[in-house]
């Protein structure tokens, strides 16, 4: 099991364990990941045993999320990738100071990871959130969000690290001469990371979000000024925050990591239900501070 399947599978069984699925439907999408039941009930133990806080849930927010009010509307584009058409959500700024590729969860291309393309765009970063599930015909495919997760679990990281690559072709062919950038969230986190690892050298800024770290990262090749996000609450994540700050010592690249108090797991997107509109407000005026530092 590679990290990445690791991550989601653990992910899985930590929801289980917060009241968020059914047991039941817990070892459904366990299987779907290809995990039997004798493992999957292990994973579920072991994720119950962690030492973590008791959760309050944040109250449900009347506010917008942050930047919702200058959002533009994105619109459905493809291109050619390694391995045939990608697909993905554009959103324009109106006078580009650059560009940022948007990377999903683990469950795809969603109506949300679209709403953060456009209000990066109506900041003034033209965005673009890539389709990962591309090469199986698109997350819209997926009538099941489970099948959709699964179907990412059985993607190897060399085919997620090229296709992401394509993605920052095509933000720096539709914004040229601007420098780029990445964010990405939860599963999509750790893709940034993964990015980063590759020796992507092109990306001026990297924002991971409560992401997985690959296995011994090496992020010597990147150039990227990386600023990492993690909740509070979030120890399975969180705990690898130091070993981030090392590899990123060790790297010589400017960096912060953030931690937000009171935040859980998955803490930004607003239509989950560890949604902190605090840590969201916080999160997303630090995001768009370090992209004028580092991209402009």
């Amino acid at each position: 099991m590679t990290p990445l399947q690791r991550y989601i599978a653990e992910e899985i069984a930590t929801d289980h364990v917060e009241g968020l699925l059914t047991r039941r439907e817990a070892v459904r999408r366990l299987a779907l990941l290809g995990v039997g039941a004798a493992a999957a009930g292990a994973l579920i133990a072991a994720c119950g045993s962690e030492d973590k806080p008791a959760t309050t849930r944040p109250s449900a927010s009347t506010s917008p999320p942050p930047g919702m009010d200058k959002a533009v509307a994105p619109e459905p584009i493809t291109w050619t990738g390694p391995n045939g058409t990608m697909q993905g959500a554009w959103a324009t700024a109106a006078q580009p100071r650059g560009s940022v590729l948007v990377i999903h969860e683990n469950k795809g291309l969603t109506p949300w990871v679209s709403t953060v393309a456009g209000r990066l765009a109506g900041v003034g970063y033209s965005s673009l959130a890539i389709d990962l599930l591309s090469e199986e015909g698109g997350t819209s495919t997926f009538k099941d969000p489970a099948e959709a997760t699964a179907a990412l679990g059985r993607v190897s990281p060399d085919r997620f690290v090229a296709d992401l690559k394509s993605g920052v072709d095509e933000i720096l062919r539709r914004v040229p001469e601007k420098p780029a950038g990445v964010v990405g969230f939860c599963f999509g986190g750790g893709l940034v990371w993964q990015l980063l690892a590759s020796g992507e050298p092109r990306l001026a800024a990297a924002v991971p979000f409560y992401g997985p770290l690959p296995d011994n990262p090496d992020f010597s090749r990147s150039k990227a000024a990386v600023l990492a996000f993690y909740g509070e609450l979030d120890k399975r994540v969180t705990a690898s925050k130091d070993q981030a700050s090392e590899a990123l010592q060790r790297a010589g690249l400017v960096h912060e990591i953030v931690v937000e108090p009171g935040a859980d797991h998955a803490f930004f997107n607003d239509s989950g239900p560890r949604y902190n509109p605090s840590g969201a407000a916080d999160a997303w005026q630090r995001l768009t501070v370090w992209f004028g530092q580092h991209i402009g």
